[in-house]
């Protein structure tokens, strides 16, 4: 059987085809890059219909390549917090505000949850402007419209492909609106975000199946009865397909932004362990949470300095990295993109220290890098904390991909713990099909881990 894995992400849209052992099919891939708009005032958004026709290039690629021939499953892994307002014809009211944003506030007559701590326990997050209780007050004034209802990109998406396309549990509690152990909206977040249930997307039993609308299914024909399963969450994804899927393994990613993440088995009704104060917690199916922190800089950071220094290129660089000393190194604040919830500071607020007019390129990047390593530490011992032991680390992502040296940096500053290096290079894309397969457990079996220093994907893109 294979898998037709869509990963919706934020800087690209891709269709990668997986085969029974949910290996990539060689040559099967398609992939789109999404144009962000950003702007120093905090601005993060993309267009839905843009994304959407991303989507539909990569579907009509590999359905011409005959890539869907033999297709039986299409599993999702796409971008949490996205939102989109629409109007009483369901359209798209502006644009997709994603996570990068950092505009929202609440207004200064809001006040926030009654008791803050039992929210976040409930919830897994807080009254955050990455989150619908707050976004969804700021896009109403903000909008120019009357809003009817609101959803994620990836539901809007999917309702133009899907007879029926109900919001994955997954996919809202990256909201912050859902109650993690009831698997319902909560009320009192609603109530802060200012919705009521009809302005909010249905969500989806356990089990659901999506169908292509008839229309779609005579474009891509190979997809016409093939059933579509709920979208996971692209952080839960990546760590089912780092192979990290319980209490002794925990994922580091670095993409575009970076994670630090922990998979535990809970099933609906049963009891939540006690969530740390920095750390959210989310759902990636209707039995498992993964708990965790993320950080707006990551790969991201990297290609700012490949773009505006004059790095070397290729093993070049990797040489370089490697001749510098810990005195090379210069103090830097990753905060280019602002924060993550629980922080609160601004797009803007990066800042390089310690420069004088002997200072490289090379030194700036590898205090960028390895300011990515430092602020995984106080996070990743917060997540051992609520399993008493000390945990395995495995790296992955396209940014550990690419560069073995960033891979040595994250080995150093979070010894004494053991760090491997994921080699799989579609972690998000495994990861979703093996939810949506129901073979979380086979993971660690399926999953490739070497060592940091491992040379064999550091061409990976």
């Amino acid at each position: 059987m294979n898998i037709l894995a869509l990963d919706l992400g934020t800087s690209s849209v891709r269709g990668i085809v997986l085969d029974s052992d949910i290996q990539p099919v060689p040559g099967a891939l398609a992939r789109r890059r999404i144009e962000l708009t950003v702007d120093d005032d905090g601005t993060g958004t993309l267009d839905a219909r843009g994304y959407l026709a991303c989507l539909f290039d990569c579907l009509d690629e590999l359905s011409e390549q005959g890539w869907l021939r033999e297709v039986e499953l299409v599993a999702i892994s796409a971008q949490w917090h996205s939102v989109l307002p629409l109007g009483s014809d369901g359209e798209p009211l502006g644009p997709v505000l994603t996570w990068l944003d950092t505009r929202p506030a609440p207004a200064p007559t809001q006040t926030g949850p009654a008791d803050p701590d039992a929210y976040h326990q409930r919830t897994g997050t807080w009254w955050h402007r990455c989150y619908w209780s707050v976004r969804l007050p700021w896009l109403r004034a903000h909008c120019g419209s009357p809003v009817a209802r609101f959803t994620g990109l990836v539901e809007y998406a999917l309702s133009q492909l899907l007879d029926d396309a109900p919001m994955s549990i997954s996919q809202a509690s990256g909201t912050g609106l859902l109650d993690l152990r009831t698997l319902d909206w909560d009320p009192e977040a609603c109530a802060l975000a200012g919705v009521l249930g009809d302005e909010l997307p249905e969500l989806a039993p356990s089990h659901w199946r999506g169908r292509l609308r008839p229309a779609y299914a005579r474009r891509w024909p190979a997809l016409a009865r093939v059933p579509w399963a709920p979208p996971v969450g692209d952080g839960a994804a990546s760590n089912v397909g780092s192979g990290c899927i319980d209490h002794t393994r925990a994922a580091v990613t670095v993409g575009t932004s970076s994670a630090v993440r922990l998979l535990q088995r809970t099933p609906a009704n049963t009891p939540l362990a006690p969530l740390p104060p920095q750390l959210w917690r989310y759902r990636v199916d209707h039995d498992h949470v993964v708990t965790g922190a993320a950080y707006s800089s990551g790969g991201n950071l990297f290609a700012w300095a490949d773009r505006e220094l004059r790095l070397p290129e290729g093993p070049a660089l990797e040489a370089a990295l490697r001749g510098l000393s810990a005195a090379d190194r210069r103090p830097v604040n990753t905060a280019f993109g602002g924060d993550r919830p629980p922080g609160n500071r601004r797009a803007g607020s990066g800042a390089l220290g310690g420069l004088s007019f002997d200072t490289t390129a090379v030194q700036l990047l590898a205090g960028l890098m390895y300011g990515v390593c430092e602020q995984v530490v106080d996070d990743l011992a917060a997540l051992e904390s609520t399993v008493r032991s000390p945990v395995e680390v495995v790296l992955g992502g396209g940014a550990m991909a690419a560069s073995p040296w960033w891979r040595a940096a994250f080995a150093e500053v979070l010894a004494p713990r053991p760090v491997g290096f994921g080699r799989h290079p579609e972690i998000g894309a495994t990861g979703a099909a093996l939810v949506a397969c129901g073979r979380i457990t086979d993971a660690v079996a399926l999953t490739d881990i070497g060592q940091t220093d491992d040379q064999s994907s550091a061409d990976t893109a």
